[in-house]
């Protein structure tokens, strides 16, 4: 019983979102009652078209001499009803298209705001075709499905009610007979828009996945070829693809199902209204009234059903926008803006305790102080905890307890545009946009001088290989660096970087995909760029590290031995171990 009940939950229309949606669209009120408006001008017009046509019928079928007088003015008055009708759709059209264009503009502003929002935690759990799928179909589908969905069922109420008014005005009994008809309607739409709920909310659910899995499989094309996983991965994306045929399917055919069962109610409305009209001897123009009523009058509960099966679908994407716009936001930013020029980089993990998830613990208790111009080292095995330092340090996670200072300065207590400023990052896995070499390598001071990007370029070696372009630092590339090579990317990272000149530096594995001879030369521009500066290098290759001042060796998020690269080895611990496996072949 309570799963059905849960289903049936499940199904209903949230009308809840819509407030939502107008407040974060910032949909105009002012437009949109104009738009309701133009919509009651558009329909009372439409219908006043066939209770004219009638008296102009009725001049002509009438006995006797036709009075063209009264016949050219009924023509008028129709003419003119229709016309004041089309007037009315053309503008509620132009008006609906720029509240629907405006609504699109205005969510996708807002979650590409909240984006930068928030936190990794919620951006980690989610995959990111699903985000993409989430700013694309999801609300395409709500600009195009709630307004223009509601738009259309205040007509089709409109419709409905006018149409009724007008077959009382006309004939009572007539009009009751046709009205009785009614809840066969409402039936059909309602058993339509119960079943295709469900299938809507899925179809997005799966949508988002798919796009997941293309995202994923076209990002690491190589891996998969590299490691014979084509048939593994085709047969992944024909799984998802087949589920979402299946819902796609049973959610078009119920919805496919309205136009038939609504033209069959549609015919027996018709019929009914022309027996009654010939047994209570009505007029010819008044049995053409009805009849062209009773057409129009099953019409709209055809059109409420096809806009009840669009309104679920746009609210299904409704649920997952909103659901991005509360989820999980960074921690309040602080109030104290440190200074880069002024910052000394005197670093401070104070008992920090810190995990991803609430039941595994990752760091425990760990202290750290790093002064200006040491440089730290952090090794250990994978999932030690190295990065997760780095996350903490810049803030992409906040500490569960303990605190990190910088110059004494708490981080929480720090803005973290100003914090993030004093850090400069080449990580191993690089990040260009798509843009020109300029671009990218003044990313982080887009306003720096040229004399000042090309001398970071040549400090990171680059500069020769960008010269050798067609276009040399107006070269534009694509996404993730287009055509360059993996090694190529990493030294505009890491000119980047050096254009930064910030007082701390983190370098994750900044050197792994570069050649050992260009590895010695951006060796010896990092000896220079470190001068002076507090230094995080996360090592896998233990040979980059051997002139740092200390050297950490992580377990479980807890150090466990630290040390010059010398002493590390005397000991014969855990870095020796590490070490040796590496270097075995020289030892």
């Amino acid at each position: 019983m309570r799963a059905r009940q849960s289903e049936k939950a499940k199904n209903r229309i949230n009308l809840a979102l819509i407030p939502q949606i107008i407040r974060v669209a910032k949909i105009s009120k002012g437009l949109l009652f104009l738009s309701f408006m133009l919509a009651l001008v558009e329909v009372l017009s439409a219908l006043a078209g066939p209770y004219l046509v009638g008296i102009a019928i009725n001049q002509i079928a009438g006995k006797g001499m036709v009075d063209f007088g009264r016949l050219y003015k009924a023509a008028g008055m129709v003419a003119a009803a229709y016309f004041i009708s089309a007037v009315a759709s053309y503008f509620s059209a132009y008006i609906n298209n720029v509240l629907t264009q405006n609504t699109v503009k205005n969510i996708r502003d807002r979650m590409s705001g909240k984006l930068h929002r928030l936190s990794l935690k919620y951006l980690d759990a989610h995959p990111h075709g699903d985000t993409i799928s989430r700013f694309i179909n999801d609300v395409k589908l709500i600009g195009d499905g709630v307004l223009l969905g509601f738009y259309q069922l205040f007509s089709g109420i409109v419709t409905i009610l006018g149409i009724i008014g007008f077959m009382i005005y006309i004939n009572l009994y007539v009009a009751l007979a046709v009205i009785f008809l009614t809840p066969l309607s409402i039936f059909v739409a309602a058993f339509i828009t119960k079943r295709t709920q469900k299938h809507f909310k899925e179809q997005q659910r799966l949508v988002g996945e798919l796009n997941g899995i293309c995202q994923e499989y076209i990002s690491g094309q190589k891996v998969v070829i590299a490691f014979n996983y084509q048939e593994d991965t085709v047969e992944k994306f024909r799984k998802v693809n087949g589920q979402l045929w299946g819902v796609s399917m049973k959610a078009g055919f119920y919805s496919s199902l309205s136009n038939p069962s609504a033209r069959f109610v549609n015919n027996l409305v018709y019929l009914a209204a022309g027996i009654f009209g010939i047994l209570l001897n009505l007029s010819v123009g008044s049995i053409g009234s009805f009849l062209m009523y009773s057409n129009k009058y099953s019409r709209p509960f055809n059109d409420i059903s096809n806009v009840l099966t669009q309104l679920q679908a746009a609210l299904a994407s409704a649920e997952r926008v909103m659901d991005f716009l509360s989820g999980e936001e960074e921690s309040p930013d602080g109030d104290v803006v440190l200074d880069k020029e002024k910052v000394e980089g005197n670093i401070l993990f104070d008992s920090v305790f810190f995990s991803y998830t609430e039941d595994t613990e990752l760091i425990r208790d760990f202290n750290l102080l790093a002064l200006k111009g040491k440089k730290v080292a952090i090794v250990g095995r994978t999932g030690s905890g190295k990065t997760t330092l780095v996350n903490l340090l810049m803030r992409f996670y906040d500490v569960d307890s303990g605190k990190i200072s910088i110059d004494g300065v708490n981080i929480r207590s720090a803005t973290r545009n100003s914090l993030r400023s004093c850090f400069g990052m080449v990580l191993q896995d690089t990040w260009l946009f798509e843009g020109t070499i300029r671009d990218n390598i003044a990313y982080g001071m887009p306003d720096a001088p040229e004399k000042d990007i090309i001398r970071a370029a040549r400090l990171a070696h680059c500069h020769d290989f960008v010269m050798s372009l067609e276009k040399g630092y107006d070269t534009r590339i694509g996404e993730q660096g287009g055509s360059l090579s993996e090694g190529q990317k990493q030294l505009i990272s890491i000119a980047r970087a050096m254009l930064l000149d910030a007082p701390v530096l983190i370098l994750d594995e900044a050197t792994s995909n570069i050649d050992t001879r260009t590895e010695r030369l951006i060796s010896k521009a990092f000896e220079l760029l470190t001068q002076g500066k507090t230094s995080f290098v996360i090592a896998h290759r233990l040979s980059t590290i051997k002139n740092v001042d200390i050297i950490l060796v992580l377990e479980n998020g807890n150090i466990i031995e630290q040390g010059s690269h010398e002493e590390l080895l005397q000991r014969g611990g855990a870095y020796a171990r590490l070490y040796y496996s590496q270097f075995a072949a020289e030892a």
